[in-house]
């Protein structure tokens, strides 16, 4: 065994970078074809090869020069005077009471162990050859000093075949049969992968979800984790065995067999990781890692380096990505980093964990497509409380997500409500906004289908005046109509024709100029400081306290409600539904500095459409100067405001896969007597535009219904 002693305190470590530090070791005993190193961080630890160490400065070791290079994913080394350079997702300050230490290969050690989960699709343990491949990631990890933990998906085209086989039975087969049906596919799968680590010459275990101990509700074909028992894991993991556990499947009260639905191998791998206090959660797919957008349509798509929890989960909502939702919530809500990386090379994927600093956020991430979206339009509704919330209740009642809601402002005391789904939602859709209409004894309902949805995503937005106007330019100059718009604080989607949904995506992509490893800023509007803070505890600590009060693993974590009191309502009407419309209304507010928040555009009737949106209250005057210039030139066109209004928002993880959010929240403002005048939705944040005069009952409404203080 050979120990490694810090001396001095060492220097803080951000993420990504290493920064010159005075630490020193002492270093004794060091064999390096051998020793591995283990340090002692913050959320855990990690092990790499000794040999794997570009330098070390130390009287015992000084001129000893390894490769650079990541192992297992871990990019780690010492620089200079022994400075440490922790994982890329680990951050914060290394202390001199983190020990490392160095050990034999062959020997237990005393210093922390990593736990690295590893998730394998279904291609990726297809055959013999790419079981072996797998098997050989993880007996790597393991005799790198880690505890490994396998997620399992059914091979290759396994759950295909078998519903397949089921409708050649019958077309509607009992949901209980099928999840006892399509679990074998995993269960096969982690017994031959298992069998595989074994005769590469590790340890390994093969376990179902029962005997993981995974417990769902009783939701056949899409059910949800409540809990997971862990005692067995960890005495398999502590006895050296590498789990080899099947993804997809549960167990409910009564013992049947349940499974998660669409992305459930990435669901139970980071639902495991994160009850395991993981350290990471290798996810393995048939791709390089994520990309700016979708590299099979757009060929000059760049992969990312890099991605946040909030970016991923709104790229993965619109199809962007190779993840489900539901995992990026567990992974969000329960702090576990997650790297995309390719099954079939040593390349190094794309890390999901939150930036460093505000000074690393990109302004736009990525753009999304959505080829098979459906409009449902609500007409003639009452403006009046309790429209959404029948429309939100009969919507969750079939557990329907409801996607790109809007509501402009009404005329007349006439409210119109429009919102998307996936064309297979569509039948449903219709059916239960016939019956909130029904309920409500007004209105008729109306639906288009030969839509498709663009967006872009970027954490940096929040602070650019122009990221909209910039949007809504490179899709005029494609000749691209906007039929409806949608925003949130990191999104910005549009709805446009589904024939010319590549020419858009093409459009925005090369606008942002997101094939550039660093793209520049908008060339529209300006760049404006963050806002401070107006409260003492962040986002995160506030998540993280909704979290330790759960009583079920995928309860709605609706952490935060946010009132903002001094925005203003600008509303632009009869102006014509043609391509460069938008473009030019947020180009000129853009360069005026104007900061623009929720953006609103309902689907046309005729050939005339109407904008919506929000500005900071002192910024009214200035902004309602600049489009009276610019509307001056389109005949017909009005231009009307209301100065003193309030934005009501809730945020949280997994709004949108929990209809049932959304019902609650419209239900407590209607109960309150709070009339809701403008909607916009995204993955992580459904915010209203109401009075002034109903701001403070309605923000204690949102507080009392999620449980906030």
């Amino acid at each position: 065994m050979a120990i490694a002693q810090v001396e001095r305190q060492t220097c803080a470590v951000t993420h990504g970078k290493s920064i010159s530090c005075s630490t020193r070791l002492s270093l004794s005993g060091a064999r390096f074809s051998r020793d591995y190193v283990r340090v002692r961080g913050s959320r855990g630890g990690f092990v790499v090869p000794a040999a794997k160490f570009c330098y070390l400065s130390s009287p015992a070791t000084r001129g000893k020069r390894g490769r650079l290079c990541p192992t297992n994913g871990v990019r780690t080394h010492l620089l200079g005077k022994a400075g440490l350079l922790a994982p890329f997702w680990m951050a914060g300050e290394i202390r001199s009471d983190m020990i490392v230490r160095m050990h034999d290969g062959n020997s237990t050690g005393t210093g922390i162990v990593a736990l690295i989960v590893q998730k394998f699709g279904g291609s990726s343990v297809a055959d013999a050859r790419r079981i072996m491949a797998a098997a050989q990631r993880a007996v790597d990890a393991k005799r790198a000093g880690n505890q490994v933990v396998m997620v399992i998906s059914a091979r290759g085209d396994k759950t295909d075949e078998l519903i397949d086989l089921a409708r050649q039975i019958g077309e509607v087969p009992p949901p209980r049969e099928m999840d006892m049906l399509l679990a074998t596919g995993e269960q096969e799968s982690v017994a031959l992968v298992a069998m595989a680590v074994q005769a590469l010459g590790e340890p390994a275990i093969s376990l179902t979800g029962y005997q993981i101990g995974i417990l769902t509700d009783s939701t056949f074909t899409k059910a949800r984790i409540q809990r997971i028992q862990t005692d067995r894991m960890r005495r398999l993991l502590d006895e050296g065995n590498i789990v080899v556990a099947a993804g997809f499947q549960g167990i409910d009260s009564d013992f049947n067999i349940t499974t998660l639905g669409r992305g459930g191998s990435d669901t139970t791998a980071t639902a495991l990781a994160a009850v395991l206090e993981a350290d990471v959660c290798e996810i393995y797919t048939d791709v390089d890692g994520i990309y700016t957008t979708d590299p099979r349509l757009i060929k000059t798509a760049r992969k990312m380096n890099r991605i946040a929890y909030d970016e991923m989960l709104e790229l993965t909502s619109l199809g962007g990505g190779k993840m489900h939702s539901r995992s990026i919530e567990f992974a969000k809500k329960y702090r576990v980093p997650l790297l995309v990386r390719p099954a079939y090379s040593d390349g190094e994927g794309t890390l999901i964990a939150p930036y460093a600093d505000d000074s690393t956020l990109p302004m736009v991430t990525g753009v999304a497509l959505v080829k098979s979206e459906a409009i449902v339009n609500l007409r003639n509704l009452p403006d009046r409380p309790g429209v959404l919330a029948a429309l939100f209740t009969k919507m969750a009642e079939r557990k329907i997500p409801i996607d790109m809601v809007i509501q402009d402002i009404a005329a007349g005391a006439v409210a119109e409500v429009s919102f998307t789904v996936p064309q297979d939602d569509l039948a449903e859709a219709l059916t239960a906004a016939q019956q909130a209409v029904q309920l409500l004894g007004a209105g008729k309902v109306h639906h288009g289908t030969n839509v498709a949805k663009v967006s872009v995503v970027g954490a940096g937005m929040r602070t650019h005046t122009g990221v909209a106007a910039q949007m809504f330019k490179s899709l005029c100059d494609a000749g691209v109509n906007i039929q409806m718009i949608t925003t949130s604080e990191i999104k910005i989607s549009v709805l446009v024709d589904r024939d010319q949904k590549e020419a858009a995506l093409q459009a925005v992509h090369e606008g942002f100029a997101l094939h550039q490893e660093r793209a520049a800023a908008p060339t529209i509007g300006y760049r404006q400081s963050s806002p401070e803070t107006k409260t003492h505890v962040s986002r995160d600590e506030l998540e993280r306290d909704v979290v330790s009060r759960l009583a079920s693993m995928e309860d709605i974590v609706v952490s935060e409600v946010q009132l903002d009191v001094q925005q203003s309502r600008v509303t632009v009407r009869h102006v014509a539904d043609q391509p460069g419309v938008a473009a030019e209304v947020f180009g000129a507010v853009a360069e005026g500095g104007v900061m623009v928040d929720l953006i609103v555009q309902n689907i046309s009737h005729g050939q005339h459409a109407d904008l919506s949106f929000t500005v900071p209250r002192g910024d009214l005057e200035q902004c309602l100067l600049l489009l009276r210039e610019l509307i001056e030139r389109w005949p017909g066109a009005e231009l009307s405001f209301d100065k003193e209004i309030a934005m009501l928002s809730v945020m949280g993880i997994g709004l949108r896969s929990h209809t049932g959010v959304g019902e609650r929240m419209f239900r407590a403002l209607a109960d309150t007597g709070v009339n809701v005048q403008m909607v916009n939705t995204s993955e992580i944040r459904i915010s209203v535009v109401v009075s002034l005069a109903d701001a403070a009952r309605a923000n204690q409404a949102m507080l009392t219904t999620f449980g906030l203080k």
